[in-house]
């Protein structure tokens, strides 16, 4: 057993981004295991580009108020203590509520992830008038 070192928080890299969010690595596997984990703080409004992981990922709200949509499909409000999974290889975006802070643990296998692009303000808004859970 050891104490495992953390890296100092960082913030998203606007290519990735919308709006201010910052994350904690967690956890990175070592091989043979492919784990990762991040705690990722989001800005109200803050959100993801557009992207996949090649085996998926899981989100555990911890605080706040989440949106998270698949390409083409409803979006989802999440609230602490909600686990939402994308399967992999789905086009999907996450973030906080334009009015709310959010804290998502985020799980996922290997660092095949395809970062695509940004969800505007236009498609945000729509997406959030459509909300379901």
């Amino acid at each position: 057993m050891k104490l495992i070192e953390q890296p100092p928080t960082s913030k998203a890299p606007a290519d990735m981004f919308t709006g201010d969010a910052w994350w904690d690595v967690i956890y990175r596997g070592e091989e043979p295991s492919r784990a990762r984990a991040n705690v990722v703080r989001f800005a109200p409004g803050a959100r993801t580009a557009w992207h996949s992981h090649g085996l998926g990922q899981t989100l555990y709200i911890m605080e706040g108020l989440a949106l998270i949509q698949s390409r083409g499909g409803q979006l989802i409000e999440a609230h602490p203590g909600d686990i939402v999974r994308t399967p992999p290889g789905e086009e999907h975006w996450h973030g906080a509520a334009p009015d709310r802070f959010m804290i998502h643990l985020a799980l996922w296998e290997s660092d095949e992830t395809t970062w695509l692009e940004h969800v505007g303000d236009d498609e945000y808004e729509a997406a959030r008038s459509g909300t379901r859970r």
